[in-house]
């Protein structure tokens, strides 16, 4: 089976659901699936530990636990991903670590540098939302698919790097959100589908090409999430230079598992980044009954950009 995801063709041999199917074209990535618990039971140095995930260097490639026990082993060049489910887990819990983290670490592996962030497009261009966990990207990301604007990617946006201009890859057809963020759209949070028949959190289906893009489009302007405050209405002020070299550097994906040349090479990137494309502060409100007003201070400070440019 093969899929579409990032920019990348993906063969599997298990359906992983939310993924957009593709022909049976030449993969990129090569995705297997074992409930073995056994697969891989080589020792070797730990290059990062959490709370909710351990990784292993192997000889073969990174090794990495999550604490339920699920666990993923992936080539040096990010082209081979095996997946174990632990007992008593589903094949959906296991892929949402899989559409989420692992591959973004994989296409790190690739050479691909992506930010923290949900990217929805407005007159043809991306703008991608970043923000720590936590920090409502994924919310801010629903609230304009709910007013019709095409969602990109939900938390990883991958870059397309183009020397002075950069684009986003196109994710996967699903926004995730806990709850009481769901209940923003629906009558109750529990109306949205479960991502897993055992994780709290949902996700809001984005059905047809008037909820989201399949296809990358050009990154026209970064918005990074605050803290939420008690304020009157949400505010927005751009960032520049070093300030907005930082900030961006805080919001890129996974990067507890860099190592030395990924790294220069995310910094190149983001210093490109930076000149060329518009990095913008904001801080919400903390309601998310005000999550219109947030929208609406987004876009807004976008159609500014967009008249001058």
């Amino acid at each position: 089976m093969h899929f579409l995801t990032y920019g990348c063709t993906v063969q599997a041999d298990r359906v992983i659901p939310g993924l957009m199917p593709a022909r049976g074209e030449a993969s990129e990535i090569l995705i297997t699936f074992d409930a073995s618990q056994s697969w891989c039971a080589e020792a070797g140095p730990v290059t990062h530990s959490s709370p909710g995930l351990l990784v292993r260097r192997l000889d073969a490639g990174y090794h990495l636990v999550y604490d339920d026990g699920t666990e993923f082993l992936l080539s040096f060049v990010g082209d081979r991903i095996a997946a174990a489910t632990p007992p008593g887990a589903t094949l959906a819990d296991t892929c949402t670590y899989l559409v989420g983290p692992v591959m973004g670490f994989a296409l790190r592996l690739r050479g691909v540098v992506c930010l923290h962030a949900s990217t929805v497009l407005i007159g043809g261009q991306a703008i991608a939302v970043c923000g720590a966990p936590g920090a409502g990207k994924s919310t801010t990301a629903a609230g304009f698919a709910w007013r019709g604007y095409p969602v990109l990617a939900e938390d990883v946006a991958a870059l397309e790097d183009r020397g002075q201009a950069f684009s986003i890859q196109s994710g996967y057809p699903r926004v995730n959100l806990w709850p009481e963020s769901a209940a923003v759209f629906c009558k109750s949070g529990d109306t949205l589908p479960a991502i897993t028949p055992s994780w709290e959190k949902r996700y809001l289906p984005l059905n047809g090409p008037a909820c989201f893009h399949p296809v990358a489009a050009p990154l026209a302007a970064v918005y990074i999430l605050g803290s939420r405050a008690s304020r009157s209405c949400p505010e927005v002020r751009e960032l520049s230079g070093l300030q907005a070299l930082l900030a961006l550097a805080s919001n890129t994906y996974t990067p507890y598992l860099l190592d030395a040349p990924m790294r220069a090479r995310e910094f190149e990137v983001l210093r490109r980044l930076v000149a060329h494309v518009p990095i913008r502060q904001v801080q919400p409100v903390n309601y998310l009954a005000r999550l219109g007003e947030l929208c609406d201070a987004i876009l807004l400070d976008y159609s500014s950009l967009a008249k001058a440019a």
